[in-house]
């Protein structure tokens, strides 16, 4: 430590009490920003996976044109097959193959249109959460042929209760007239009335016989162990697959562009936030620094006598700054790691947030996101800005003269 240095840190605790109320406030600010950030971003995670759960997942193999279009024709050749090569060969269990359709649901009383999936019943939870949602009945099961899982709305829509049939009419892959008839096992209350009032699946095979599909399906669902699996998944699965130029293999974020933006906006909303606690504890290093600077005018006056430059002197109230904001950097992000490393084990959660966990088949528990950026991210920002609220202090000094400084009171 050169003599600049020393100088500065025995500066530094001429009045420790205020020092250490400054370096205080730093620490409180650093390890509250990374408590934030880090469950920002594990709150990410989660609401990026809850999003997915009921029906999109984390990848699908599509059609190249059906997700912009929709339509029946724009399916997959060898859905199941192509389903069980992604999960024996590559590897995957979490792989489940879909057909989707449009038709007029039918009970006794009503008609409804709905939104009607073939699914494969042994492998559709490990892909969605929809079927952890059931409240009445069961869900599919292998072994079933005409069976239907609906939703809760649509089910009060059709006045249809476990053990009636309905009716469905629409239109075959072929363009040819689709008709057939679904027994009721199972009714789902996600919690969601717009998914309710749509939600009907039935077994695949059961949907491509009525539906003239052949062996065809509309959607490959891939879902991974969490989200930071994803794009090294499919960076491993792609090359794995012959595809041809007609499928095509689509992330979370081709599916759903606007969760992302979703997030980047609620991003940006938070740092408006820490924004402000941020400006907060710049101010009290500059009321620091500046009290520091004003009660020793009499002796940076003294040293401009002696011929010390300014600049020497401005150099040492910015080198007393670093250490402080240095102090409380280090010591913030050593008590923010330890509060992130420890609620990455043990979870974090909100009074209440269990009861609506369970009604909606999700984590009762959020769990910050241990990273480098979370970590870092606002600390650094803290520090940065403590360094620039010192530079009025430090300007101060290139207007001081000698003589008037010297008779300061």
């Amino acid at each position: 430590m050169n003599v600049g240095s020393r100088l500065a840190w025995r500066n530094l605790w001429r009045h420790s009490r205020r020092t250490w109320l400054t370096v205080g406030a730093m620490i409180f600010c650093n390890v509250l920003l990374v408590f934030m950030i880090s469950l920002q971003l594990g709150s990410y995670g989660m609401m990026i996976d809850n999003s997915l759960g009921p029906f999109t997942g984390h990848a699908q193999i599509q059609h190249k044109d059906y997700l912009d279009d929709g339509k029946m024709r724009q399916s997959v050749p060898a859905a199941a097959a192509l389903a069980q090569q992604v999960r024996g060969d590559i590897g995957l269990e979490s792989v489940s193959a879909r057909a989707v359709g449009f038709a007029l649901a039918s009970s006794e009383e009503r008609s409804f249109g709905v939104q009607i999936s073939g699914v494969q019943a042994a492998y559709e939870p490990l892909v969605s959460t929809l079927p952890g949602l059931v409240a009445q009945g069961r869900y599919l099961s292998e072994s079933d042929n005409d069976a239907i899982v609906i939703g809760r709305v649509l089910a009060t829509n059709l006045r249809a209760t476990l053990g009636d049939e309905i009716t469905f009419l629409g239109s075959g892959r072929d363009g040819s007239f689709a008709a057939g008839v679904a027994t009721v096992v199972g009714i789902v209350d996600s919690g969601i009335d717009d998914l309710d009032r749509a939600m009907a699946h039935v077994p695949l095979g059961w949907f491509q016989e009525v539906f003239a599909m052949g062996d065809h399906g509309h959607q490959i669902v891939i879902r991974f162990a969490d989200i930071d699996a994803v794009t090294p998944g499919l960076a491993a699965l792609a090359p794995q697959l012959d595809l041809g130029d007609e499928l095509v293999l689509l992330d979370w974020d081709a599916l759903l562009p606007g969760l992302r933006q979703a997030i980047t906006s609620d991003m940006a909303s938070a740092w408006m936030m820490y924004g402000v606690l941020v400006l907060l504890v710049a101010f009290s290093v500059l009321n620091t620094q500046l009290m520091s600077v004003l009660e020793r005018t009499r002796e940076f006056g003294v040293m401009l006598a002696l011929g010390m430059k300014p600049s020497r002197i401005a150099r040492l109230v910015g080198m007393e700054t670093l250490m402080m904001a240095a102090l409380g950097l280090s010591i913030g992000v050593l008590g923010g790691a330890a509060v992130v490393a420890y609620l990455s084990v043990a979870g974090f959660h909100f009074p209440g947030m269990e009861e609506m966990a369970s009604q909606f088949n999700l984590p009762d528990r959020i769990y910050p996101e241990v990273s480098a950026l979370g970590l870092l991210w606002g600390p650094l920002t803290v520090f940065v800005m403590s360094v620039f609220a010192a530079l009025y202090p430090a300007l101060r000094i290139f207007r001081l003269r000698p003589v008037p400084a010297m008779r300061a009171v």
